[in-house]
């Protein structure tokens, strides 16, 4: 019965491979994942722009690059004296005139390349936010839509001799049945905001695979290796040089090889971060790998990490470099605010409330901190609207795709606050289903702030709980919405008392520095009003039934166009533990001592 399952699993996944590949004319390709081991030159830089807030570059068509070519000919356009943008970046915080641009900007790069027919060449992006149309020597390659998320096109027969040219039309233009959509509470960096890669591979290349314990299981691999090409029945190796693991397979003719093997090795832990060179070969490919395992999943009401239990220690994150006030994209930024939450006493990191770059998944699980992986699926989402449901399922499964050899990753989390209807358990509920057939060996969510709180009592009634691992919710008492009694008195009434309950939100805002006004009223923005939220919401927890744990909003403020008071936001979302300068606020040393005093209790 085992065995048919993980075909099965195996045959889902072949199936969204092929689908994906018969639209890839159109639309871009699920991205190869490892693209750092491949072979790849990097497209980084100084790009040429045009800024088009009318759209007036599609009529044009500014991707041809056309030029005067007799005295009469005039074109209303040129990338040449122009300005310029760095790729990876947001153009927001780049250029004065375009800090609160939403709409269409061009981007082009040319670059050289001797051509070698014996590879196969791949154009890669990072992420663009949020729609991105990209062209090749004037031709249309494919479009993306999703601001978070890797992306790729086949170029092999499609790059020349010498001399190429790349346009990317990207427009971060907020849409209705966009995900994220109208309306959400952080800052809408558009541009090329990660690395551009162009890869190169041989012709049967390791296309994708998935190196992870068997759930449940210490010792046992269980996974997969996928080829993608003409000769795809081929010899498999997998090597795990330390351990002394060199074990073999072979793809079928659909170019995918099951892998189960057992081994002694050393578990990944916060404690002790343990990370193996995994090296994978086909007959004429290699990719090797930096890879982690551990056991992640839930015992009745406790979260299990390598079988014993687990308290998360969290905190939310926005992908942002405040001190920047810019997209975070590089390893600097990442490490900058990982090391925030590594002296807060934090074991994770919440990535709110979407994918954020690939450098702060990888640097997290190296410094032994676990993550939750979002796709943002927020708030006002019309579920019933055409093709937003598959937007959300593209975004699930690019998502897990990038990070599904990330042991640090232990939580996929599916939205977040979305208001309750039909449509919206409907969808979620089948999304949910994907993503377990996708991957079985982490946990899965999604975060609900329905919850009914009268008398003091805190009913926790959504019965869509029922369908995930942890019930993830959030409550804003003291903030949004007063206190009814004292916080330690509060009564709860869950709808599912037999899992692990996470406050996935809480906090309030406070402007560093501010201690004027009465210092018990929340309209005085002081971190003593903040301060007092921290320490009722550590009474508070002693009292929530199956407290696996906590992540308050969040490490530091962060760029919010909607944030409007003029003296204490200005722009900025406040409920920040640290300000936009990386100040401590009164609030952050509650956190740290709660989180010190519970260390070696759970």
């Amino acid at each position: 019965m085992k065995e048919k399952v993980i075909n099965l699993n195996v045959i889902f996944l072949l199936l969204i491979y092929i689908c994906n590949s018969s639209i890839n004319s159109i639309y871009a390709q699920t991205a190869m994942n490892n693209v750092s081991a491949r072979h790849c030159t990097n497209l980084n830089g100084k790009w040429e722009i045009i800024i088009d807030p009318t759209g007036a570059g599609d009529w044009r068509e500014v991707w041809q690059e056309r030029k005067p070519e007799k005295k009469t000919d005039f074109i209303e356009y040129s990338f040449e004296g122009g300005p310029l943008l760095n790729v990876p970046g947001d153009f927001n915080s780049q250029k004065t005139e375009l800090k609160y641009f939403e709409g269409t900007i061009w981007y082009k790069k040319t670059f050289n390349y001797d051509l070698n027919k014996s590879k196969r060449l791949f154009l890669h992006f990072g992420a663009v936010n949020y729609l991105a149309a990209v062209y090749l020597n004037g031709n249309l390659l494919g479009k993306h839509e999703g601001g978070f998320t890797p992306f790729q096109f086949e170029i092999t027969n499609k790059l020349k001799e010498g001399e190429n040219s790349i346009v990317v039309r990207v427009n971060n233009q907020r849409l209705k049945d966009g995900i994220p959509c109208l309306g959400y509470d952080w800052f809408n960096y558009g541009g090329i905001t990660r690395d551009v890669n162009l890869i190169e591979t041989t012709d049967s290349y390791i296309s994708d695979y998935f190196i992870q314990l068997k759930k449940h299981s210490l010792k046992e691999v269980l996974g997969w290796v996928r080829l993608d090409g003409d000769n795809l029945s081929q010899n498999i190796n997998i090597k795990i040089p330390e351990l002394k693991v060199d074990y073999k397979t072979r793809t079928n003719i659909e170019g995918l090889a099951e892998i189960k093997f057992s081994m002694d090795l050393k578990l990944w832990s916060p404690e002790t971060p343990k990370l193996y060179s995994v090296i994978i070969q086909s007959e004429n490919d290699t990719v090797e790998d930096t890879i982690g395992f551990r056991s992640i999943e839930t015992s009745g009401t406790k979260i299990l990490l390598n079988g014993k239990p687990l308290f998360l220690r969290g905190i939310n994150i926005h992908e942002e470099n405040p001190l920047k006030a810019a997209r975070a994209c590089s390893e600097s930024d990442a490490l900058l605010l990982l090391k925030w939450a590594k002296e807060l006493g934090c074991n994770v990191v919440r990535l709110a409330h979407y994918p954020h770059n690939e450098n702060m998944v990888r640097l997290a699980e190296k410094m032994g901190i676990m993550v939750w992986d979002e796709i943002p699926v927020y708030q006002q989402i019309e579920f019933s609207a055409p093709g937003v449901t598959g937007k959300m399922d593209l975004m699930m499964r690019e998502m897990v795709s990038r990070d599904k050899n990330r042991c640090g990753v232990i939580i996929w989390s599916l939205s977040n606050e979305t208001n309750p209807s039909e449509s919206r358990d409907k969808a979620l509920i089948n999304l949910t289903d994907k993503c377990r057939r996708l991957d079985s060996t982490r946990l899965i969510t999604s975060v609900i702030n329905d919850e009914d709180y009268k008398n003091n009592i805190l009913n926790v009634w959504d019965t869509l709980y029922r369908h995930f691992d942890i019930i993830s919710l959030n409550e804003y008492l003291g903030w949004y919405v007063p206190w009814q009694g004292l916080p330690g008195d509060v009564k709860w009434n869950l709808c599912c008392n037999d899992k692990p309950v996470i406050i996935s939100e809480f906090g309030g805002e406070a402007l560093y520095g501010s201690n004027y006004g009465p210092k018990d009223e929340a309209a005085s923005w002081s971190e003593e009003y903040q301060e007092q939220i921290y320490k009722d919401q550590v009474k508070l927890l002693e009292k929530v039934p199956n407290l696996g744990g906590i992540f308050p909003w969040l490490l530091v403020d962060y760029r919010s166009s909607g944030r409007m008071h003029p003296v204490y936001q200005n722009g900025w979302n406040r409920k920040g533990l640290l300000s936009e300068h990386g100040d401590k606020k009164k609030a952050w040393y509650i956190l740290k001592a709660y989180y010190d005093s519970i260390k070696n209790t759970h």
